[in-house]
């Protein structure tokens, strides 16, 4: 009997799913055959695991579910098997990622109640920052609150692991060396990586930091919030509202947090929400390629970077500083390459997977435990 893996991908308002044929012998870390995935709304984790049911070959068994979870606190710097520990512990961690973590969470529920024997594997996208310098992680306050587990943790790194998986593959010239990779979607962030490591990245506590995002506001002066909660008087919940929901690209435009509907639309608010994107991803740019010592490459990826051939020019056009040199032909074609032979840094397009990525680390795991028992598709 063949096995399958299943995944689960939670966010904010949507729950992707995929289903993988697994390889013949557990843990082997090749081999997996993707059969099928697809996209429901939040909440419905009963129909995703119908839907890998039906997908999955028939007389195989769910050997596993790997979930991604956007937090793993100090605690957990890379997948593991879900218990009860675990998922308290995942639990704890929701106040620092209100968007994504409770989705998770109740994933996981759901699927235990209907599948209590079924290995759930969870998967952390702060994991891959875990090779960060101490220096790059730490913020300049009392160490008390360092050591309560107030520092810089980093995001999308299930994306960033995905993306220096296939550049040995994609583009092995630049794989060992410094590359920035550019997750640019309604979420968005950068991450310098050396040798497909992570140095340094532009989210740091929460999923706030960094980039102009689709309703989320980025990088903001502590001092600005000190004034909205003496002057307007604004809560926490009120702030949460304030900049997760109401920020980013939707607050400056008043038009929309869709890149495609900024750049179609006449509005100047439009045009000047998207400047506002592009010159904060050219200024973080700078600031990852000064924490590498220079830059070989730029990656674009994630639903603008991959399909938004108009934001990848201009900031490319802005880090000609770098030594980036844009192929307009190859750019309109959506790469993989979209720079100019010869030069100084090479600049790509690579689509990510973070749920092959799930289904590799949850097999992996899988083959430490031989008598995991799933229910038979």
């Amino acid at each position: 009997m063949r096995d399958a893996i299943g995944v689960l991908n939670a966010g904010s308002s949507n729950l992707k799913y995929s289903v993988y044929a697994a390889p013949e012998r557990p843990g082997s870390n090749a081999g997996l055959e993707p059969i099928a995935r697809g996209q429901l709304d939040a909440g419905g984790t009963r129909a995703a695991l119908d839907a890998i049911r039906g997908a999955a070959p028939r007389g195989s068994r769910l050997a596993a579910l790997g979930h991604r979870v956007v937090h793993g606190g100090r605690r957990f710097a890379g997948p593991v098997r879900v218990d009860a520990s675990v998922l308290r512990e995942i639990e704890r961690l929701e106040p620092l990622a209100p968007l994504h973590q409770p989705q998770a969470v109740a994933a996981i529920r759901a699927v235990a109640v209907a599948h209590p024997a079924l290995v759930q594997v969870a998967c952390f996208d702060t994991a891959f920052h875990r090779t960060e310098p101490e220096v790059a992680q730490a913020f300049a306050l009392p160490r008390a609150y360092r050591e309560e587990g107030i520092h810089r943790y980093g995001f999308h790194g299930l994306s960033y692991e995905s993306i220096a998986a296939a550049l040995p593959r994609v583009a092995p010239e630049i794989a060992a060396g410094r590359v920035v990779v550019a997750h640019l979607g309604n979420g968005a962030s950068l991450c310098a990586m050396a040798g497909g490591r992570s140095v340094a990245t532009t989210m740091g506590f929460s999923a706030l930091d960094g980039l102009v995002m689709g309703t989320r506001s980025g990088a903001l002066d502590p001092g600005a919030l000190l004034y909205l909660m003496r002057q307007h008087a604004l809560g926490a919940a009120e702030l949460e509202e304030l900049l997760y929901h109401r920020s980013g690209l939707l607050g400056v435009s008043g038009v929309s947090s869709d890149m495609r509907e900024l750049l179609a639309s006449d509005d100047p608010r439009a045009r000047e929400a998207v400047e506002l994107f592009v010159y904060r991803v050219g200024r973080e740019l700078g600031s990852m390629a000064a924490a590498l010592g220079g830059l070989d490459a730029l990656v674009f990826t994630g639903g603008i970077g991959e399909n938004a051939a108009e934001i990848r020019a201009r900031v490319c056009h802005d880090a000609g500083w770098l030594g980036v040199r844009l192929d307009a032909g190859a750019n309109a074609r959506g790469g993989p390459r979209i720079s100019e032979p010869g030069a100084a840094a090479s600049a790509w397009v690579i689509a990510s997977d973070e749920n092959e990525v799930i289904a590799r680390h949850s097999w992996v795991l899988l083959g430490s435990r031989q008598d995991a028992a799933g229910p038979a598709l």
